[in-house]
């Protein structure tokens, strides 16, 4: 049952997940869709839930976990258990965090403050956290990255708020965060600071999606398997940008402004499985596709595209590529379709992999 529970609490917060999940008790809810938020109808609530003495006022408890959500609390309740394993208090009127707010939660592993007004952390809000594993600190109105964060931290979402700025400080000594959300915020390249993501040593999935930044930022981490950078301003790739991403598997880059490639970035991607460059500027294939061993999935609908070459995709030897082509969309491009020839994807798994289609002028998305 206690499973049960925090599974349940941390779907309501996770609206954006590395991973597709889906199916495994949905029966339990209820999605506004959009929202990011899972509402529990009322008269079925959390089973078994206590509500004695030590269970703040208003709030659902059982066992360690206490959910004060949707209450229009204005401050973090006081006295709440000391034996917290996760505190819930998404949906409120919440405008600052202080100091003391968390000082007796040593046991603490996911703190979810989602959607509330929150301007202020105390820079030693976290400073007793030592166990916290996951932060949800989405929909709120802070400017800056909070300081002091726990070295114990897994996952951060930080995304919707308006932060300007990522400095080289923001995440020292986070080396054990996998999962960085930080999208939906005004952010611009200039305001990414060189080497601010040096300290995420075992990061596996960054989404910087829907703000200003006009680049890849430099200094990603080695590990990443996973980079989203939809939505923003990036006007090209360059192949030092990607410099050193050896494990990344998929990159997505849809709805940005590129209009080239530079040759040799997809070399420093070797990896590469996924590549998402639909609704941008492109006149051309990217160069290097044909020399990669691994890619499978190349979107690149709804761009400039004119032309597709019999070489621009698979090489002249099948031995040289390793995986075959399972996707490949070229739809909503200005290439007569009929006039690419059939050996252009002879190292694609099936011919309905291939999507073509006619032009149609296109809107760009507004961002």
């Amino acid at each position: 049952m206690r499973s049960a529970c925090l599974f349940l609490l941390l779907v309501t917060a996770c609206w954006a997940l590395p991973f597709r999940q889906s199916g495994f008790l949905d029966f339990m809810m209820e999605d506004d869709p959009g929202s990011g938020v899972t509402e529990v109808p009322e008269g079925r609530g959390l089973p078994d839930v206590d509500l004695g003495p030590d269970c703040p006022f208003m709030c659902q408890c059982h066992l360690r976990v206490i959910q004060c959500s949707d209450l229009g609390l204005k401050k973090v309740p006081e006295k709440i258990p000391k034996d917290t394993s996760l505190l819930d208090l998404q949906n409120n009127k919440i405008t600052e965090i202080k100091e003391n707010d968390f000082k007796d939660l040593q046991g603490l592993q996911t703190l979810i403050l989602v959607n509330n007004k929150i301007t202020t952390i105390h820079p030693k809000a976290f400073s007793s956290l030592g166990k916290l594993q996951r932060l949800y600190l989405s929909k709120n109105l802070l400017k800056d990255v909070p300081v002091n964060m726990p070295k114990s931290l897994q996952e951060l979402r930080i995304h919707e708020n308006e932060i300007v700025k990522i400095k080289k400080a923001s995440f020292q000594g986070m080396s054990n965060v996998i999962v960085m959300e930080l999208g939906s915020n005004p952010l611009k390249s200039a305001g990414v600071e060189a080497a601010a993501f040096a300290d995420l040593k075992k990061v596996s999935y960054i989404r910087i999606a829907d703000t200003n930044i006009t680049e890849i930022p430099k200094g990603l981490p080695s590990s990443l398997s996973e980079l989203h950078l939809d939505g923003n301003k990036i006007t090209k790739v360059t192949s030092d940008r990607l410099k050193g991403l050896k494990n990344l598997a998929k990159l997505g880059l849809s709805y940005n402004e590129i209009s080239s490639v530079e040759n040799g970035s997809l070399a420093n991607v070797p990896h590469l499985r996924e590549l998402h460059l639909d609704n941008n500027a492109l006149t051309s294939v990217p160069p290097g596709l044909p020399d990669h061993k691994y890619i499978q999935v190349v979107y690149l609908h709804s761009n400039k595209i004119a032309a597709v070459g019999t070489e621009d995709f698979c090489p002249p030897n099948f031995n040289t590529k390793k995986a075959m082509y399972s996707g490949i969309s070229l739809f909503s491009n200005p290439v007569p379709y009929w006039e690419v020839q059939p050996i252009t994807f002879r190292c694609v798994f099936d011919r309905t992999a291939i999507q073509l289609g006619n032009y149609r002028k296109k809107s760009r998305r507004s961002s």
